[in-house]
């Protein structure tokens, strides 16, 4: 049995990936959507143009498509891979979104494709301390939420981080793993990378309100 991992770079899909593989599912696509709107409802949007060096790293066949980003059509456009592909199940990283998790299902029968989704419902902190003690390096790409200001782009998530974040919550009411869309993130290295990477070049930006990190060149680590 195939299957295929929905991923973006992201701290939660990379965790379910690699969670998916100690389980000993064959995971033979990474299947990355890009949406072109900054809203999207259901995908990842920040650093996706370096997701194929990723996907080199875990040597997984990426399966890349590019969807408007409008809310609910751009189902369309992950029905139609997931339905081309060659596998019986998807691996998700989501965590707690109802509306994301739903679609899923629905689409996963539609098309007769098992679920593994072992993030779900997983109190966030836990989630947090599994990425930190298994040796994830993510850094935060973007950031919108009181309490998150420029100083945390580019910042890696490791305890002292985590311990920030669960005040934030207390302060603010934050999701400490960005469900709310307080934050994203990128997985520059893990246990299930042949090679991690080094930003060497990045940009970012700051409204006032909400910023973004955008990388423009990494190498391997040497």
């Amino acid at each position: 049995m195939s299957w295929g991992a929905l991923y973006s770079g992201g701290k939660d899909s990379s965790l379910a990936l690699w969670m998916g593989q100690k389980e000993g599912l064959d995971i033979q696509h990474l299947i990355t959507v890009r949406p072109r709107r900054k809203d999207s409802y259901m995908f990842h949007r920040p650093n996706l143009h370096v997701v194929p060096k990723l996907a080199e790293s875990l040597d997984i066949d990426l399966i890349e498509i590019e969807t408007e980003g409008v809310k609910e059509k751009e189902l369309e456009s992950l029905r139609d891979v997931l339905g081309e592909a060659d596998i019986s199940g998807i691996v998700a990283g989501a965590v707690a979104s109802s509306y994301q998790m739903e679609r899923i299902e629905d689409i996963a029968e539609e098309l007769g494709l098992d679920i593994f989704a072992p993030l779900w419902k997983i109190e966030q902190e836990e989630i947090l301390e599994k990425l930190i003690s298994s040796r994830f390096q993510s850094v935060i790409v973007s950031v919108a939420a009181l309490g998150l200001d420029e100083t945390w782009l580019g910042r890696e998530i490791d305890h002292e981080c985590l311990e920030e974040l669960k005040a934030l919550k207390e302060r603010y009411g934050i999701n400490p793993a960005g469900e709310g869309g307080e934050y994203e993130s990128l997985v520059i290295d893990a246990p299930n990378y042949r090679w991690g990477f080094e930003i060497v070049e990045e940009e970012k930006t700051w409204d006032g309100q909400r910023g973004t990190y955008r990388v423009e060149r990494m190498r391997r680590k040497k």
